[in-house]
């Protein structure tokens, strides 16, 4: 009965859509979400980004954080290894998974996929960045396939480019965990009894 109230517009939802839809319901009715909230000092990170994109000759190859933050889950899941898991079906065991192959879910005109680049801990900062790059444009092109979205372990989640300091994704089934990356601030922090501006 919206229409009493002014003129509406009735849109379909894409494939795509429908299908991240039902799939983020029942993720997060199914698997218990519990967020942890932390912040970190990457002023340090941003130089080698910026002079990275500094040095990049080739414009195909989008220089970003990411690539860090993908290598460093690698990094992570290696001594934390029951988040690189997955339950049995019965919910009896833990599956320990012994590669390290990261999600990266991208935002598309027509809805959210989430791309994977394998073996990540196998591969440099350069590589990752190249085989992202080359995802993120298939993705955008609506022409990933099936293997380049399965065998994920985990997944990362950037709103970098929209903003915002904190929120919640949903986590990725069958994996136990997702790690939500948001657009950094500068902040004074406080080295050697001075206060300094450091981007968080």
């Amino acid at each position: 009965q919206f229409s009493k109230w002014g003129k509406l517009e009735v849109i379909s939802l894409g494939k795509i859509q429908k299908m991240t839809a039902t799939r983020l319901t029942e993720a997060w009715q199914n698997i218990p979400h519990v967020t942890q909230f932390e912040e970190v000092d990457i002023t340090d990170l941003d130089k080698i980004v910026k002079l990275l994109k500094k040095v990049n000759t080739d414009k195909k190859t989008k220089v970003s954080y990411i690539p860090f933050f993908i290598k460093t889950v690698s990094k992570i899941l290696k001594k934390l290894i029951k988040f690189n898991s997955s339950l049995t079906p019965n919910h009896k065991e833990i599956i320990i998974k012994n590669y390290y192959n990261i999600g990266i879910a991208v935002d598309t005109n027509k809805g959210l996929v989430v791309p994977v680049i394998k073996n990540v801990n196998k591969k440099s900062i350069k590589q990752i960045t190249i085989e992202l790059n080359v995802l993120i444009d298939k993705a955008r092109d609506g022409k990933l396939t099936i293997d380049d979205m399965s065998g994920g372990c985990f997944t990362i989640s950037s709103l970098g480019n929209i903003g915002g300091r904190f929120f919640t994704p949903i986590i990725n089934p069958p994996e136990v965990a997702i790690l939500g990356i948001s657009a950094f601030k500068i902040k004074p922090i406080l080295i050697d009894g001075k206060f300094k501006p450091r981007k968080i």
